[in-house]
């Protein structure tokens, strides 16, 4: 060490040894899509009038065919061009339900009435299933039907048993099923098992909705899927603009050349934005996200690799005194990090501030950042100790540490700014939507990144931490992690209904962010290593456009 703040030499610098970079400046230069054209815009004002026709003539419709149209409608990534008629159709099936009930359904109509009515923010009771539970296992009964209730299960709030118990007698029943079933019966069925329709990601799952409704009959899905194919890439053309602006941006900021241990994930980072918030007019959002989810990153490596415990509370300091003065005796490369965070921070701040008309947008950047560095260092004191914390210790701490409240901070400034209320009011009234959102994306994270972590000797993960406590294999340990994850999801669920109407948005963006987690952590760290799951996302959704033929 050199003086009072001493520098650690390089060669005592630990490394992650994580992958390069695939995504290549020039590559991301090259994007080019001619679906930005007037006359494609022309095409899709023609196909949205031909389904708006749809919804015209849904009062000819009986309820399940209702249902399944706005079903179909949502998978395909169209939603947001029908939102007002959505709301309509389902209005005004709940009035006639209320005022006459309607005839008994069958499974498959009630378990998907029940899945939209509460993805839509009605509190509808988890009574209407409850008769099914008895028939469930009746072989009459078909397995679109069964899947559908187990989908239906997991809009689940704490405490409601019925729902936990179809959930878990639905699964019984899909698993016994899926080692009987052919292949394309099998795959549907996995896909369900392994990660609801609840917890995915919508934008990641279009092409292969496109796939499966294009083969399917019916006087709706023609139209549908041509409107869907031809949205898609007219999305996709706005999100390689975007990721093109960020890589000049990336590029100038001339950060990662100085930080040779990081992670170098702009495009991976911008897959996560664009999971959250796909839209076309949700660009500004996007390249703040993508922004702070760089810096997240960057700033976790900082903690996890290269930082000496004495440089990295000298680096929290000047984060939470939001002063360059601080970091004068750090290493050049956590300077360079510093004034990098503060500049893209403070010009964040201005924008926001400018498109969506907040006051003091800064202060709550820069404690959300403080934040966020106090809990990583916490974490490095936990390495440096050699010390493993209780469970609830870890996630005491480690749910600020994975960054959710952060970027969630990001989707407050860009949607919360029509409900009227100050900063701090919202920030309290969805302190529990932030909460458990974090823990889903901490949790996710950890089951995806324990192994390399282990290997490597990182500070202690959730799995590390019970595996411990409990005195359990790391199998058991993954397990109850698990059952911590639904049951984050439970209390989301009911915090996502209590919102007010005016605060939905801020709410639904919000929680895409922990379904963005499953994606990007489900079979492993899609950061770390972005050379498998994560790359064949990006080329489908990023780069390759559908043929429209």
């Amino acid at each position: 060490m050199e003086g009072a703040r001493g520098v650690v030499a390089d060669k005592q610098r630990r490394s992650a040894n994580y992958k390069p970079n695939i995504w290549k400046y020039d590559l991301l230069q090259s994007l080019a899509s001619d679906y930005a054209a007037e006359e494609y815009k022309r095409g899709i004002e023609k196909l949205k009038k031909e389904a708006l026709y749809m919804f015209a003539e849904a009062d000819d419709m009986n309820l399940n065919t209702k249902l399944e149209l706005i079903d179909c409608v949502e998978k395909l990534g169209l939603a947001y061009h029908f939102e007002v008629k959505i709301k309509e159709t389902l209005d005004a099936i709940a009035s006639v339900k209320c005022n006459n009930p309607i005839a008994e359904q069958d499974l498959h109509a009630t378990a998907l009435d029940f899945r939209l009515f509460r993805q839509h923010g009605y509190n509808v009771s988890q009574d209407l299933l409850d008769g099914f539970l008895g028939s469930c296992n009746n072989t009459n009964i078909d397995m679109k039907a069964k899947v559908e209730l187990l989908e239906a299960s997991h809009l689940a709030c704490e405490g409601e048993n019925i729902l936990e118990k179809a959930k878990s007698l639905s699964a019984e029943i899909l698993k016994h099923i899926h080692s009987n079933a052919d292949d394309k019966l099998s795959k549907e069925i996995a896909q369900t098992l392994d990660l609801p329709l609840h917890w995915r990601v919508k934008w990641y799952d279009v092409r292969r909705h496109i796939h499966v409704l294009g083969k399917m009959e019916g006087p709706h899905f023609p139209i549908l899927v041509k409107l869907a194919k031809l949205n898609f890439n007219m999305v996709q053309a706005t999100h390689q603009e975007d990721l093109k602006e960020l890589s000049r941006w990336w590029k100038n900021l001339h950060l990662i050349e100085n930080l040779s241990f990081s992670r170098n994930r702009l495009v991976e980072s911008y897959l996560w934005a664009m999971g959250v918030a796909f839209e076309p007019q949700h660009s500004s959002f996007r390249k703040w996200l993508t922004k702070a989810i760089i810096f997240v990153i960057v700033i976790d490596d900082v903690y996890d690799i290269y930082g000496s415990l004495e440089e990295l509370e000298c680096f929290t300091n000047a984060v939470h005194r939001w002063d360059a003065k601080e970091i004068q005796h750090l290493p050049e490369c956590m300077k360079i990090c510093f004034e990098a965070l503060y500049n893209t921070t403070n010009e964040v701040a201005c924008e926001i501030q400018k498109e969506k008309g907040w006051n003091s947008v800064l202060p709550y950047l820069q404690k959300a950042w403080a934040d966020f560095c106090k809990t990583l260092l916490e974490e490095a004191k936990w390495y440096n100790r050699g010390y493993t914390p209780s469970l609830q210790e870890y996630l005491d701490n480690g749910w600020i540490s994975s960054s959710g409240a952060v970027l969630s901070l990001h989707a407050l400034f860009s949607f919360a700014n029509e409900a009227g209320e100050e900063v701090t009011t919202i920030l309290t009234k969805s302190q529990e939507l932030v909460h458990q959102t974090s823990l889903i994306i901490r949790l996710c994270n950890d089951l995806g990144t324990s192994t390399a972590e282990l290997e490597r000797g990182d500070a202690p993960s959730s799995l590390l931490c019970f595996m411990r406590e409990a005195n359990v294999s790391e199998e058991a340990a993954r397990k109850h992690l698990r059952v911590l994850i639904m049951d984050s999801w439970t209390k989301l669920n009911r915090e996502c209904l209590s919102q007010s109407p005016s605060l939905r948005s801020y709410a639904l963006y919000t929680t895409n962010m922990a379904r963005v987690a499953h994606f990007i952590y489900q079979n492993g760290d899609g950061f770390g290593d972005p050379d498998r799951d994560t790359r064949q996302q990006v080329l489908s959704i990023l780069i390759d456009p559908l043929n429209l033929n």
